[in-house]
């Protein structure tokens, strides 16, 4: 689990592996999804399979193992574009939830949510959350790891120029004076939601990185080099909700390889 630091509370001041996520055999459900998702891209467009050769051609010059039969994602027009100050909400509404797994502190919760009047950014399992005290071990190192998720949707909104290397855990200090020094009025007032193609590149590749990283699980091999599995898995969850991944909600998001 991220340690504490005081780095973090301060700037916010504002005064591990997700368990659940990477181990589990896929439900008939899953299955059922996967099946369908795939019929659909059986045809897909030209800007797709190019959208989908630059993936695999990155992947393979940085020395990761990809596969044809993976299906291009969703197209421009059949992928859903978020309005930016959605992305931004969800973003602020992350990070606070963020913190709580990092802490436990409901009451410094509290007041984050009323200083970015952020009550109604939260997602009804992550509201679900403010009734617990204390929080499970799991429920907090899940909720901690899900800084990856507001970095990629900071880079979404243009706040961010560039996501982190893939083996890299985000700069919580950074993200959390960012925060700090715009507030919600300044993070919606700057926040430019990037090209839907921009969005869906970058779900493309981690798309095809995060098979990588659970065709190793299954095998029993090691990651490919300059891979962190949990952030992969991260920015895998935020950019599927991100395109409106099968139309699920970010409470039940999938990260289907």
């Amino acid at each position: 689990m991220r340690p504490v630091t005081a780095t973090v509370l301060a700037a916010l001041c504002m005064a591990g592996l997700p368990f659940g996520a990477v181990g589990q055999s896929p439900s008939a459900a899953d299955l059922d999804r996967k099946a369908r998702i795939e019929a659909t891209a059986a045809v897909p467009t030209q800007a797709q399979l190019d959208r989908k050769a630059r993936s695999i051609a990155r992947l393979q010059a940085e020395g990761v193992p990809t596969v044809a039969h993976l299906p291009a994602i969703s197209s421009e027009a059949d992928s859903l574009r978020r309005t930016t100050d959605a992305v931004a909400q969800r973003a602020i509404g992350l990070m606070i939830h963020a913190v709580l797994g990092e802490t436990g502190d409901q009451e410094l919760i509290a007041n984050l949510l009323d200083q970015f009047d952020a009550h109604d950014f939260l997602t009804p399992a992550e509201r679900a959350l403010l009734d617990v005290d204390p929080l499970s071990q799991r429920q907090r190192t899940d909720a901690a790891w899900r800084y990856e998720g507001v970095e990629v949707l900071l880079w979404a909104v243009g706040l961010l120029d560039d996501l982190s290397p893939a083996d890299t855990i985000t700069d919580v200090p950074a993200l959390a004076t960012l925060f700090r020094e715009e507030g919600t009025e300044g993070v919606l007032a700057r926040a430019r939601l990037r090209p839907q193609s921009e969005i869906l590149d970058a779900a493309d590749y981690v798309y095809r990185l995060h098979w990588a990283v659970t065709e190793a699980r299954l095998n029993g091999t090691p990651s490919p080099d300059n891979v962190d599995p949990s952030v992969v898995y991260e920015r895998h969850y935020a950019l599927n909700w991100l395109i409106g991944y099968a139309g699920l909600s970010w409470d039940n998001m999938a990260t289907d390889t």
